[in-house]
C-alpha cells in the first residue's frame, strides 16, 4: 500500500513539473480519453493510438490537485493497512489495481464520446472500501465531517461509510 501511494505522490509530483501545454500532452497520452477508444478517426487525429490500453491503468495514478490527490491518498491511507493485512500486499495491490481499471473501464463505456481527460484514483480507492466494507462489515469508522470551520468526528460503521462514498 505504501507503495501504491508513492507512486500516486511521484506522479503527482510530476505533473507539477510539467507547463501548462506538457500537462495537457501528457494527460491526454496517460488519462483516460474515452472517445480514443469508441472513435479510431478522432484518437489518429489527436496523436492517441486507439489500440494503447494503458490509459485505462495509468490513469489511476494521475490526480487533477492537491485536494484530489490528498483526499484519495488519505482514505486509502485509512482503509488500506487492515485490508493489506488480511490480504497481504500482492492480492491488495491486484484488488488495487483491478478497481481502478474496472472503474475506467465503466467510466468509458458510460462515457464514450467524452474527448476529456479522466485521471484519478477514486475508482481504485472505491474498491478497496468496498473490499474492507465487505472483510470489515462490523468495524466502525472515525469520519471527520466539516462544519464550516468547526471539525466534527463521529463513528459509523464501515458499511455505512462504503453505502455513502458510492451515492
Amino acid at each position: 500500500m505504501w507503495t501504491i501511494i508513492a507512486l500516486n505522490a511521484m506522479a503527482f509530483l510530476y505533473q507539477l513539473t510539467l507547463s501548462p501545454r506538457e500537462l495537457q500532452g501528457f494527460l491526454y497520452q496517460h488519462a483516460l480519453v474515452p472517445v480514443r477508444y469508441f472513435d479510431p478517426g478522432w484518437a489518429w487525429q489527436a496523436g492517441l493510438p486507439p489500440t494503447d490500453v494503458t490509459p485505462f491503468l495509468t490513469n489511476t495514478f494521475l490526480h487533477g490537485g492537491f485536494l484530489h490527490i490528498v483526499l484519495n491518498m488519505w482514505t486509502l491511507w485509512i482503509f488500506g493497512p487492515a485490508l493489506e493485512d488480511r490480504l497481504g500486499p500482492v492480492r491488495f495491490t491486484i484488488l488495487y489495481l483491478l478497481a481502478g481499471t474496472a472503474a475506467s473501464v465503466t467510466h468509458a463505456m458510460f462515457n464514450a464520446t467524452s474527448q476529456i481527460p479522466v485521471l484519478g484514483a477514486s475508482g481504485a480507492v472505491a474498491g478497496t472500501i468496498a473490499a474492507y466494507a465487505v472483510r470489515f462489515p462490523f468495524a466502525w469508522v472515525r469520519v471527520l465531517l466539516l462544519l464550516v470551520v468547526i471539525p466534527l468526528f463521529f463513528d459509523i460503521p464501515a458499511v455505512v461509510f462504503a453505502g455513502f462514498w458510492f451515492l
